[in-house]
C-alpha cells in the first residue's frame, strides 16, 4: 500500500471558505528519555500552489519520515518562505511537573504565540487544544496530510535535535548527539552507569525504575539484628 503524503487539501477547503490564516501546529520529543518537549507552528500564504518558490512543499511531509539531511534543507525553506513560523521548547521541569501531555499543550500554545500574527484557524495533529478559543480542527495522522502540520513538525524536530546536539558536548556521557535523548540500550546503560543528568525526565520510565532501583539498592537485605 502506497503510504500518503501530506497535501494542502485541508488548508485549502479553509481558504475557499474565507479563512485566510490557516496555521498548522505539531509536536515531538513527546517519547524521550531526556530533552525538552518541542512545538512548531507554520502559516502559509493563503492560496499557496507548489509550485515556482514553493516546489519544495511537494517534499514535505511527517517529519518521521524523512531524512536529517532533508529535514535541515526543508526546515530551511519554511522558515524562508512561510508567511509565519515559530518554535516553543517547554523544559524538562516543568515535563516532569505537570506530565507530557499537558507539556506538549504548553508547547503547542507558546509556538502559537511566538507566531506574530493570531491565526484564523488551526490545523492539529489529532488532538484539540481546548486551552486555545481559535477555532481549529484536530486531524487524526494530521502530520502525514497536512503540509501545514508537516511543516510545523518539521521545523519543531530539526530545532529540537539541534538543541540536543549542543547539549551533548555539556553531558557528553549520553549520546544525545545521536539518539536525541530517546531510549536506547547505549543510553539506559549510560543513566544506570553515570545516574540522569538535569535533562532527564525523571518521571518517565526507565529514568524513574533506574532511580527507584538505586534507592532499593540502598536498604538493606534482610532487617538489621536486634542486640540482646
Amino acid at each position: 500500500m502506497r503510504r500518503r503524503r501530506a497535501d494542502l487539501s485541508w488548508e485549502r477547503d479553509l481558504w475557499g471558505k474565507g479563512i485566510q490564516v490557516v496555521a498548522g501546529v505539531d509536536e515531538v520529543g513527546r517519547g524521550p528519555l531526556a530533552g525538552p518537549v518541542a512545538a512548531g507552528a507554520v502559516i502559509f500564504p493563503p492560496g499557496v500552489r507548489i509550485a515556482g518558490q514553493f516546489k519544495f512543499l511537494k517534499r514535505v511531509n511527517d517529519s518521521k519520515q524523512l531524512a536529517a539531511c532533508v529535514r535541515e534543507e526543508l526546515a530551511m525553506l519554511i522558515h524562508e518562505h512561510a508567511a509565519a513560523a515559530a518554535v516553543a521548547f517547554v523544559s524538562v521541569e516543568m515535563i516532569d511537573r505537570i506530565g507530557i501531555a499537558e507539556a506538549s499543550r504548553q508547547a503547542w500554545l507558546g509556538a502559537i504565540g511566538e507566531l506574530g500574527v493570531t491565526p484564523d484557524h488551526l490545523l492539529l495533529d489529532a488532538f484539540p487544544l481546548h486551552a486555545c478559543n481559535i477555532p481549529q480542527t484536530p486531524i487524526i495522522g494530521g502530520d502525514s496530510s497536512s503540509v501545514s502540520i508537516a511543516a510545523a513538525s518539521i521545523i519543531a524536530k530539526v530545532a529540537r535535535d539541534r538543541l540536543m546536539q549542543q547539549e551533548a558536548e555539556r553531558f557528553p556521557n549520553y549520546g544525545f548527539g545521536h539518539n536525541k535523548g530517546y531510549f536506547t540500550a547505549e543510553h539506559a546503560d549510560a543513566i544506570r552507569k553515570f545516574g540522569p543528568c538535569d535533562l532527564h525526565r525523571r518521571s518517565f520510565s526507565p529514568v524513574k525504575e533506574i532511580l527507584l532501583g538505586e534507592q532499593l539498592d540502598l536498604w538493606p537485605a534482610e532487617p538489621a539484628a536486634v542486640a540482646p
